[in-house]
């Protein structure tokens, strides 16, 4: 076991843990952070799919003792229920969750888009939430949701997602 000092959603954490465990299990398992899912382990699906520093990972791939410095955010850190982030709003907004198993990962990996691309054409979209898959099928609406948020984040902070 070795000790890891995470920055987590803006929040150290330490976790004493083996140095190959996925990023993943600390995340829900330590950290009780359940909104990146395990789906093939593979990084095959993108439903563990988080941010670290300005990048979205599959966090099934990347064994804690990897992260170091750099900066984890989950879907838990880019709002509430209660006040839901621009994403958050716009995946809400366009019901783009069926299941829902998929979305946390979708969300975190269209917060790299939509953080580096500032008007992202419908092409970028497709091409950015490739990696990611949807198994209920709702990847029009999940378009359509990155669309409205890019749209919402591009006019300001004053327009509705």
């Amino acid at each position: 076991m070795t000790t890891f000092n995470l920055r987590v959603n803006g929040k150290p954490h330490a976790v004493d843990t083996d140095p190959d465990t996925p990023l993943l299990y600390v995340l829900r398992n330590d950290l009780q952070m359940n909104g990146a899912k395990f789906g093939c382990g593979l990084g095959q699906c993108g439903a563990c799919t988080v941010m670290l520093d300005d990048a979205a990972v599959m966090s099934c791939l990347v064994p804690v003792s990897l992260v170091g410095t750099r900066a984890v955010r989950t879907v838990e850190g880019l709002g509430t229920a209660d006040a839901p982030g621009v994403l958050q709003r716009a995946f809400i907004e366009e019901q783009a969750a069926q299941c829902g198993y998929c979305i946390a990962g979708m969300i975190m990996r269209a917060t790299e888009l939509v953080e580096h691309t500032a008007a992202p054409t419908d092409d970028q979209i497709r091409e950015h939430m490739m990696p990611n898959l949807c198994r209920c099928g709702t990847h029009m609406r999940i378009l359509r949701a990155v669309r409205r948020a890019a749209d919402a984040m591009h006019a300001g902070p004053g327009a509705k997602a």
